[in-house]
């Protein structure tokens, strides 16, 4: 028998912890404008209540990104996941914004400050969910419309 459901306060709590964990890695999922989709891991940050990652400036990832403002996030094992479907906010190359870059390699495995050709892609989630078993699919958006709810 799996546990008893979390609540929705319990859940968007379990969420935000997992998100700030060090060295967290995210899957990114995107689709390029004639609709190929593409999915890659990468290491996550939580700033600021925005999902921030690193990434090349000219890999398939930050092409999608750029062209169609719109990715789905996946971090977390399949019986505790968090699900996001986010919005690109802004990008910056990694030396552009030094708060942003500490930020970032303060919870990244890495920092890619002075790497050529990588930026920052700052995501502002529009829809959380979270759920661990079959019990918890009822109330699993914690998240809507970019507010978290109640």
């Amino acid at each position: 028998m799996p546990p008893p459901p979390r609540d929705r306060a319990t859940r968007q709590a379990d969420a935000r912890a997992l998100l700030s964990t060090p060295a967290i890695d995210v899957w990114v999922a995107t689709a390029s404008a004639a609709g190929v989709p593409h999915l890659v891991p990468v290491s996550l940050a939580w700033v600021q209540e925005r999902v921030v990652v690193a990434v090349e400036s000219r890999s398939v990832t930050a092409r999608n990104l750029l062209a169609s403002g719109v990715a789905r996030l996946g971090v977390g094992p399949t019986r505790d996941v968090v699900m996001i479907d986010a919005v690109l906010e802004r990008s910056a190359g990694v030396d552009e914004d030094p708060a942003l870059g500490e930020a970032y390699a303060a919870q990244a495995d890495w920092d890619p400050r002075g790497l050529p050709g990588y930026v920052f892609l700052v995501l502002r989630p529009d829809r959380v969910q979270a759920w661990r078993e079959a019990n918890e699919i009822d109330g699993r958006t914690i998240l809507r419309d970019g507010a978290w709810l109640s």
